[in-house]
């Protein structure tokens, strides 16, 4: 009788453990959220691998994604746990800021991934990526044209004695190669001019055959060229 009585209270206790949540909704939600945070990671990749920006965020997408979704199947179970859980969260603190724009902008789609898959809008959350990467390619296609218009900087340094012999020559120079040039500073430091001017971007500008081209034009003086 007694070790029933001890079984009956051990089934018990493991029925209150139990959670509300079904094993096959759980698995299901946890099952898309691995596969939407896969294929924001490879978005990411796509876009900005090669770009070495930010902090590196992309790195937690495969194990954040499924985490925020478990953490918010856990918040649907439990009133208190999610107001215990948003106490908590108040007091985390990243030790490495998140500063890029495209960094916030892909945690911004990872955290609607989960969510969306933790509430089983797993059809939003598809229309959300086919959207992003709809965008990125779209701005990808367009990148040369959309640099047509913006501005350059180009900074060019030299001897103060070889300044006042070329000056004439490199107005001419970067007035027919560079459009919509204009000279936005000059300073002289150590016995050196720099100038800063300001361009309209070309599309598939070969700036090597112009540091070339520059550097005949001024020989035998010697100028630093700095494109920004």
């Amino acid at each position: 009788m007694e070790s029933e009585e001890m079984w009956q209270e051990v089934a018990s206790v493991w029925q209150g453990m139990q959670s509300s949540l079904g094993w096959a909704e759980a698995l299901i939600s946890v099952g898309f959220s691995v596969i939407f945070s896969i294929i924001v990671y490879f978005i990411y990749q796509l876009f900005y691998g090669s770009r070495h920006i930010g902090a590196g965020v992309h790195r937690m997408f495969l194990v954040g994604g499924p985490a925020i979704t478990v953490l918010f199947l856990g918040i649907q179970t439990s009133i208190p746990l999610s107001l215990g859980l948003l106490g908590a969260l108040s007091f985390v603190r990243f030790r490495t800021p998140v500063k890029d724009p495209a960094e916030i902008g892909f945690l911004l789609v990872l955290i609607a991934c989960s969510i969306g898959a933790s509430s089983g809008n797993f059809m939003l959350v598809a229309l959300l990526l086919v959207a992003v990467l709809s965008v990125l390619s779209a701005k990808w296609f367009l990148r040369d044209r959309a640099a047509v218009g913006a501005r350059g900087s180009l900074m060019l340094s030299m001897d103060r004695g070889q300044f006042e012999q070329l000056e004439e020559s490199i107005k001419s120079f970067l007035g027919t190669k560079l459009k919509g040039v204009s000279l936005e500073s000059m300073s002289v430091v150590d016995g050196r001019v720099n100038l800063q001017y300001q361009y309209k971007h070309q599309a598939a500008f070969d700036w090597t055959q112009f540091a070339t081209e520059l550097n005949r034009s001024t020989a035998p003086a010697t100028v630093e060229i700095f494109v920004g």
